[in-house]
């Protein structure tokens, strides 16, 4: 306090955090423009719940107290103005976002997607497109957590996480950025994976306008067969009753399994390196690890688990149709989790909250029966298998794909298979110039795994800054220059590349070098 009496702490304090009169004499340009916002932007059924001017190097923290299961902090590395939103979908739903608008704008739009069934927004996301100079808008997809909960009794909320969530976040964040810089977008972009890349692909479909160009990564489409196929591998291995089931596999023999399969099928590609190139090549015959002894032990299987494996790497049918592919040999990575007896949390709140729109269910008797109810219901329109893609593709979009071929959560032949339906459709030889879909050997879910797994993907992994190794940025060449990726190269957790090949082409080995081949 000086001799005055007046707090200099708290007059300082006031100018760092924006205090609307204070901070105004003394603040830049970039950050008083920021600041202004909060009274200048007027967007329909939209409440600003904040706006604030984040320097570089920052931490931050969402607006209110975010739900366990989501971030509580983030990292901000570039100067930027934040703004947190809320829009109204409905009389009983709305979607809440966050706009990131960097100072260093290079004109662009990035929207990005969620995972599983998120409420929550991704701000290493946020961090990494922000810090590229993208103007960079996330949503929480309409309900607050990594829970189903919130689709009970709501339909319009249901409706937000299925479609509607990722075109307020186009429609609103565009007028935010507009606003802000005084211009519009010169293109618009949306990257995400897993639920975000059947976003993106909804969104090709229902909105074609929103995105010049669109990264789906590992996308859920086909969405209730995805969560009907999960169910029936919990049920392979005696979920919800493991203490009645001959068919569990504890954790010590899942490891037992994933060498099995390497020694069954590493090699095929010519290369012993703990990575299976193409999974569809691999004939595993887990009657190779059964026991002689009856009961069986720690190193080998019973005839029950035994027939448990077969129907986990077989294809799901019912009543002769193709219900959902495999799953992939050499995706064991964390089976003893995925396999652990319990029904997984996504197909058991997607089964009770939104098909069934009840917090009460029996999945004792969990079958065939409960897909079929789960197609018919599609909740939201949220399967997302269609191969129509003409809008999107006349009007100059362009559609980027990517799918470890090590996933354990969506196999890796869902992306051929809609891949392949879009050629069925529009004719194989319109693909190129609008559809390309990466196939990434030894990638785990979205990223992560032995393989060459890091290629600017989510949260910014190995963002080096050029789009031969940059899927973001090949994606910007590709729409704005006409330049379409036939190759990304990806980069091990080691600092080893790999050239990854665009589908149909494989991915060879030549004695020296890993190449591509029609």
């Amino acid at each position: 306090m000086d001799s005055s009496g007046f707090n200099l702490n708290f007059l300082s304090k006031l100018l760092t955090t924006g205090f609307p009169l204070l901070a105004s004499w003394n603040l830049s340009e970039q950050h008083a423009k920021c600041l202004a916002l909060k009274s200048s932007l007027a967007l329909e059924n939209t409440t600003i719940l904040d706006v604030s001017y984040v320097p570089a190097d920052t931490t931050v923290r969402p607006h209110g107290t975010p739900h366990e299961s989501c971030m509580k902090k983030a990292h901000v590395s570039a100067s930027l103005c934040r703004v947190q939103f809320s829009t109204a979908t409905s009389a009983t739903s709305a979607v809440r976002g966050e706009a990131w608008l960097p100072d260093e704008w290079y004109g662009r739009f990035l929207g990005l997607g969620n995972g599983g069934l998120d409420g929550c927004i991704y701000y290493k996301e946020l961090d990494y497109g922000s810090a590229l100079h993208f103007a960079t808008v996330g949503t929480n997809n309409g309900h607050d957590g990594s829970v189903g909960r919130p689709f009970l009794g709501n339909e319009e909320v249901l409706n937000d996480f299925a479609f509607r969530s990722i075109h307020v976040e186009a429609v609103i964040g565009k007028q935010i950025v507009a606003e802000y810089y005084g211009r519009s977008h010169a293109k618009a972009y949306y990257m995400g994976c897993s639920t975000g890349g059947r976003q993106g692909t909804q969104t090709a479909l229902k909105y074609p306008e929103d995105f010049d160009g669109i990264i789906a990564g590992a996308p859920a489409t086909d969405f209730n067969r995805l969560l009907h196929r999960s169910g029936m591998l919990g049920c392979y291995v005696g979920a919800p009753n493991i203490d009645l089931a001959d068919t569990f596999i504890t954790p010590e023999l899942w490891k037992v399994v994933a060498q099995e399969i390497l020694n069954q099928c590493d090699g095929i590609d010519g290369v012993v390196d703990g990575i299976i190139t193409e999974p569809d090549a691999c004939e595993f015959r887990p009657e190779e690890l059964l026991c002689a002894e009856r009961n069986g032990n720690s190193k080998c299987l019973t005839r029950p688990q035994v027939e448990a494996l077969r129907k986990i790497y077989s294809p799901l049918y019912g009543n002769g149709e193709l219900i959902y592919p495999r799953f992939d040999p050499g995706s064991e990575g964390i089976s003893p989790l995925l396999f652990a007896g319990k029904f997984p949390l996504y197909t058991t709140d997607w089964v009770k909250y939104a098909v069934f729109n009840t917090s009460d269910f029996d999945f004792s008797d969990y079958g065939p029966q409960h897909g079929r109810l789960m197609d018919d219901i599609n909740p939201g329109g949220i399967a997302t298998f269609d191969g129509d893609f003409s809008a999107f593709r006349d009007r100059g979009g362009k559609f980027l794909t990517y799918h470890g071929r090590g996933d354990p959560l969506i196999s890796s032949g869902n992306s051929k298979r809609l891949y392949d339906l879009v050629a069925r459709t529009l004719g194989p030889a319109s693909l190129d110039a609008f559809y390309r879909l990466f196939l990434v050997p030894g990638m785990g879910h979205c990223k992560d795994g032995p393989g060459a797994a890091r290629f600017g993907q989510l949260g910014g992994q190995n963002a080096v800054n050029a789009s031969a190794h940059n899927v973001l940025l090949a994606l910007v060449d590709w729409v704005e220059g006409g330049v379409a990726p036939d190759t990304i190269i990806g980069t091990t957790e080691g600092g080893a590349t790999r050239m990854h090949c665009r589908y149909p082409q494989r991915s060879v080995w030549d004695g020296s070098a890993y190449g591509c081949e029609d």
